[in-house]
């Protein structure tokens, strides 16, 4: 999706895909960061808790549908800035994940709004557990590890991905190589391309559109383009196992001072 500055809009937007995702027979809808309200405005005055008003209608819609949804939204932190955090709604008691790595480059500053969070979470869902990371986590590739180390069998990347200069096939490169060095299934979900609305991209990062899901061996079994659109994608989960057994990087891994 392409969210905007109205978080109203943004939920009709993400009401009827969700809708449309469990018709298809979804169990988990994974959306971009920043669904609730896209960058490029005072995000401490529209951080909300994760129990407010946008993460109450988030629960209820996932509760009425029988699923999973993992959205971006800004909640607020104790130093005036506020956590770019990802909200799992769902059967499960509704948790977050705080973006750990922000993304100061390519002459943006996001700490100098957002505050960083400093714990991993995996998730489950349908019995599979489900690493969390948020766009610029994907160029940290021990994160991933990381949560694979712990069980995690899939990891879901959500994005507001900047455009520019060969960004999109660093986003397809890092995506597959994550899957890679995790052997784990990678599900990237990123903000559209705001030109195919006719929107200006502006200074802040927006999106290039482009999700995928990568399997283990870093095959793109699925992707979309630039524009608004839903993806579904069965997960053969015996992939992880025989990926973990060809290709066993988890188990080789050495800790080297």
């Amino acid at each position: 999706m392409l969210s905007s500055h109205d978080i109203d809009a943004n939920l009709v937007k993400i009401t009827e895909t969700a809708r449309a995702a469990a018709t298809a027979g979804a169990c988990l809808a994974v959306y971009p960061e920043a669904a609730m309200h896209a960058f490029g405005a005072p995000l401490a005055e529209i951080a909300e808790p994760p129990d407010g008003a946008f993460g109450s209608s988030v629960e209820r819609l996932a509760h009425d549908l029988g699923i999973t949804i993992v959205i971006g939204m800004f909640t607020p932190a104790t130093d005036g800035r506020v956590f770019n955090t990802l909200l799992v709604a769902g059967d499960e008691k509704t948790s977050t994940y705080n973006k750990i790595h922000l993304f100061d480059a390519f002459g943006f500053q996001e700490s100098d709004t957002v505050a960083p969070g400093d714990e991993r979470q995996v998730i489950t869902v349908a019995g599979v557990p489900i690493g969390l990371t948020t766009c610029y986590d994907v160029r940290f590739p021990a994160l991933y590890v990381q949560n694979a180390a712990t069980g995690a069998q899939v990891s879901l990347v959500s994005a507001s991905w900047g455009a520019g200069p060969g960004k999109l096939e660093q986003w397809e490169l890092l995506v597959r190589a994550r899957a890679l060095d995790s052997t784990s299934f990678v599900l990237a979900c990123d903000q559209a391309d705001p030109a195919t609305q006719g929107r200006a991209a502006g200074s802040a990062p927006t999106g290039i559109g482009h999700s995928m899901v990568v399997s283990p061996f870093g095959e793109i079994l699925g992707s979309l383009g630039s524009e608004e659109e839903t993806l579904v994608v069965d997960l053969d989960l015996d992939e992880v196992v025989r990926a973990r057994e060809s290709i066993p990087v988890l188990r080789n891994r050495r800790q080297i001072d």
